[in-house]
């Protein structure tokens, strides 16, 4: 007996210790809806400095009031061992959602991650290229941790002997219902640095958290009109001749054509990069660029960071570069000013001045085999680890400021990005090549404040590349990357004229995509989403135990209790259900409240599974009711500043609907001075006549919008 007395105060005394260990955080709210938390001394390099962004303020000032969404005292945190402890409580029913750019599963609770930037290698360990140290509750509100270190999750996996909510004890050699991963009531991370600056955002939906989040990182980006149309990535080794040659090939077949990319071999060099413009491929660059803005087409130009001993800039850039070399090229310390002075001077001379309208920054991601090690070394003295989760940061960020510095948009593609990237004019794209789990990753991407394509780069089959092509369609970047295959949009010509009309749709598209990209950057909305985040989808709840379901009376209920990840919110008013090679028909789940078919306007279903085989030629598309879709006419390119257009009012149910089309000149940065409008569309039924109207733009304000008609696409 006196044994088991000692043996329970040594367990009071070591939870005594434990909790003596417990810091306090202090809170500050720093925005409306936003709090951030300090404990113990925080690095000074960490995501959002290195991402250099404020906060759109008046954007935020739009949020709905809230407080505080979580009770303080139960986020505890400490410091040990030079390493903070964090944690974070988490109910029964919560579903938690984001940490970075997964590819395989939306569901991320009961998971343990180490956010660490890579290359995707197939598995959702957390080492992606967006790591996105952000997460999002089901009960509407997020996380945020501010460090550009690598961290462990554990997404509700770990248990606590002192938990509030233990799980049951269970016997596993006579209950059934036993468990190896039990209940856990709280969400753990571990930031290797003695200090850690938290972020909490509230809702009061989820979606409500995600915008506070990208508007606390200024805002989604708003890419220029020409970036939202069609982009054929050239063949390694193309030459100027193939350029122009490809350039009239897609005017000539009547395929719609906004910039072409340049893969490697326009260098001298590459892997390492010399910078410079191979002679014998690109005699006059200046030249090159000139012809095709005559043609309304942009040139892009890949490059990786890695600095060839050959290159001009190498000498100069030496003395501040790391210790280890990238395929014998040196690392520039791009976070030193002397260092960026030099390597970004190189991207702009000869190539931005002349026209070259952006670039595709490869390898900034990862490959433990190849790039640098975390045992290198950097003139800074920022940790090679830091450098690994913010050189795709760094690259964004200041190549989008010389353009931003000549009032001239870009867009373009990259390798990583993190926490802080949510502003950055740029779309993430990698190796991998799988198209349902492409599709995921468009998912998850508005949880993780990027953008990402599921570029079409090679096909077996006509009817795969037609259904990876329709998907691409919907999403950031409509592109075909040929820098290995050579491939064009019409490669397979027994599904040409089908690739043909989808790549139309994109352009007819424009004003819709323009103006949900307009909400991301003045409202923080993510063009491309997850289904959670819509209204009317049911719910989220984390499967606590097993429920037995009447598939008869209700099949809805087993598909929102299940993880949907192979369809996606386009916009406001868009369900995307992209169908893959090899099915003729698929389940679509409905939100609450009508839906219509994109292309008929007939009624699909409300709130409910439907089973659909839209044939090849069409990837399944609803439109919530009240849904206005604004189009244009067919267009080989983007419109040009000061260009009217003809916009057709596409009107879908039968509920009175509105829509705000966003306009302005399509090219420059002068929207962030006011030059922009907001005008409003309101469309309804009257007496079985439709009846629309457009607000006028204001006096001079942009107005570059042409003939207004209104088409019902639903029948009265």
């Amino acid at each position: 007996m006196k044994n088991f007395k000692c043996y329970l105060l040594f367990c009071l005394l070591l939870s005594f210790a434990a909790a003596s260990n417990a810091q306090s955080i202090i809170w500050t709210e720093v925005e409306p809806g936003i709090w951030k938390g300090i404990i113990g001394k925080p690095e000074e390099f960490d995501l959002l400095k290195t991402a250099g962004v404020q906060p759109y303020e008046a954007g935020l000032l739009q949020m709905p009031k809230a407080g505080f969404p979580l009770l303080q005292q139960e986020i505890i945190g400490r410091v040990q061992d030079g390493k903070t402890y964090l944690r974070f409580p988490l109910e029964k029913k919560e579903q938690l959602f984001g940490f970075g750019l997964n590819f395989q599963g939306v569901f991320q609770r009961g998971k343990v991650l180490t956010l660490h930037v890579d290359n995707y290698a197939g598995k959702d360990n957390g080492r992606t290229h967006a790591p996105t140290p952000f997460y999002v509750s089901s009960n509407g509100y997020g996380v945020f941790i501010n460090s550009a270190r690598y961290i462990n999750v554990y997404a509700g996996t770990a248990v606590r002997r002192d938990s509030k909510i233990p799980p049951d004890l269970k016997d596993r050699n006579l209950d059934k219902t036993w468990n190896s991963h039990p209940y856990s009531d709280g969400v753990e991370m571990l930031v290797p640095a003695a200090g850690a600056e938290i972020y909490v955002f509230a809702g009061p939906t989820a979606l409500d958290a995600v915008r506070r989040y990208n508007l606390l990182n200024g805002g989604g980006c708003l890419p220029p009109r020409w970036g939202l149309g069609f982009t054929q990535r050239m063949q390694r080794l193309t030459d100027a001749q193939g350029v122009k040659d490809e350039a009239k090939a897609f005017e000539e077949k009547g395929y719609p054509l906004d910039f072409i990319g340049l893969e490697p071999g326009w260098q001298s060099k590459s892997y390492p990069c010399t910078f410079e413009w191979d002679a014998s491929r690109f005699p006059d660059p200046k030249g090159l660029v000139q012809e095709m803005m005559k043609m309304s087409i942009r040139l892009n130009l890949w490059t990786n960071p890695y600095v060839s001993p050959q290159a001009p800039v190498y000498k100069d850039v030496l003395p501040y570069s790391g210790s280890h070399t990238v395929w014998n090229g040196i690392v520039p310390d791009i976070s030193m000013p002397e260092a960026r002075k030099i390597f970004f001077g190189e991207l702009e001379k000869g190539k931005i001045d002349i026209g070259i309208s952006g670039y595709k920054m490869d390898e900034v991601d990862g490959g433990d085999n190849y790039l640098w090690p975390d045992v290198a070394v950097f003139p800074s003295g920022h940790a090679a680890e830091q450098m690994r989760q913010t050189y795709g940061l760094m690259m964004q960020r200041y190549t989008a400021e010389i353009y931003h510095n000549r009032n001239q948009r870009t867009f373009g593609l990259v390798r990583a990005s993190n926490g802080g990237g949510s502003s950055f004019p740029y779309v993430i794209y990698n190796d991998y090549y799988d198209h349902r789990d492409f599709i995921t990753a468009l998912v998850n991407s508005g949880f993780a404040g990027v953008l990402w394509t599921p570029e079409v780069r090679s096909s077996k089959t006509g009817e795969e590349w037609l259904r990876r092509f329709q998907s691409n369609v919907f999403s950031p970047m409509a592109m075909i990357n040929a820098w290995a295959s050579g491939t064009k949009p019409w490669s397979f010509p027994e599904v040409a004229e089908q690739v043909k009309a989808m790549a139309n749709l994109r352009m007819q598209m424009m004003p819709y995509w323009y103006g949900e990209f307009a909400k991301y950057h003045f409202q923080g909305i993510p063009p491309f989403r997850a289904m959670y985040l819509e209204d009317g989808f049911g719910n989220a709840e984390a499967k606590t135990e097993k429920k037995q379901l009447n598939l008869e009376e209700n099949p809805y209920e087993e598909a929102i209790t299940k993880e949907v990840k192979d369809q996606y919110m386009a916009g406001e008013y868009l369900l995307v259900a992209p169908m893959f090679a090899g099915e003729t028909s698929r389940k679509v789940i409905l939100p609450k409240g009508k839906w219509y078919d994109f292309y008929t306007g007939k009624y699909a279903g409300d709130g409910e599974v439907i089973s659909v085989t839209p044939g090849l030629d069409k990837i399944p598309v609803y439109v919530k009711d009240g849904g206005i879709i604004p189009m244009m006419p067919v267009m080989l390119h983007a419109p040009k500043a000061k260009q009217k257009v003809d916009i057709e009012i596409r009107y879908y149910g039968n509920k009175p609907g509105a829509y705000f089309l966003y306009d302005d000149d399509g090219e420059t940065y002068d929207y962030e001075k006011g030059s922009y409008t907001f005008r409003k569309i309101t469309v309804q039924k009257v007496n079985g006549k439709l009846k629309g109207s457009i607000t006028p733009a204001p006096n001079g304000k942009p107005d570059n919008v042409g003939k207004v008609s209104f088409k019902a696409m639903t029948d009265f």
